[in-house]
């Protein structure tokens, strides 16, 4: 791997977990949870999809595993998230939920993606690499929370978002476009798109 796409890499998962983990915290905070529910939900969002991806490229060890830091800094903030959330509720809401999501979402789809080319994947295995790695966590958070996936009773575009920027990458990378700026305007690409198609209420057909 070029060492300027793996430094890109290194720091777009590590944005990806400080986003996912945020948005985790955020819906154990409306599900009242305590520290240790907090952590189990941070930890799902955060590392979910990660560990799907390296389940299913056989990676090992494990991203969370492998940097354990990232895992024991969620650790730690479980135990002040609450208090903060709680302290802050006006600034912590929904809208934050929203962003947070779009910034996960768009990060760990283009790394997944890029990884599963990594792997010598093709061109379809690795966009749904970039998609499993950019929605699972959120699914499992839901089910965690005991809700339906947010990808199933939503019929705004979310996977669909991931999708097509993991494919705008695909493409990038293909005509051998510059390897990061092809990572910022795939990862920009979803979270501007699934900002924008959820203010405007953009629903796919039933």
């Amino acid at each position: 791997m070029h060492p300027r796409l793996s430094l890109a890499l290194a720091i777009m998962e590590a944005l990806a977990i400080l986003a996912y983990a945020i948005s985790g915290f955020i819906e154990a905070r409306t599900k009242r949870l305590d520290a240790v529910g907090t952590f189990l939900v941070a930890m799902a969002t955060a590392f979910g999809g990660g560990t799907v991806r390296d389940i299913l490229l056989d990676r090992r060890p494990f991203y969370w595993v492998e940097h354990q830091w990232y895992a024991i800094l969620i650790f730690a903030l479980s135990f002040f998230a609450p208090f903060v959330l709680k302290a802050y509720t006006r600034v912590f809401n929904e809208r934050v939920l929203l962003v947070a999501d779009a910034v996960g979402l768009g990060l760990f789809s283009i790394s997944g993606t890029s990884l599963a080319l990594d792997a010598q994947m093709p061109w379809f295995v690795a966009s749904m690499m970039g998609v499993a790695t950019g929605v699972f966590g959120g699914i499992i958070r839901d089910v965690i929370c005991n809700e339906v996936p947010l990808i199933l009773r939503d019929s705004r575009p979310y996977a669909t978002c991931a999708l097509v920027g993991c494919w705008l990458y695909l493409l990038l990378d293909y005509i051998n476009f510059d390897t990061v700026y092809s990572v910022l305007i795939a990862t920009g690409f979803i979270l501007v798109a699934r900002l924008v198609t959820f203010k405007l209420d953009v629903r796919l057909p039933h």
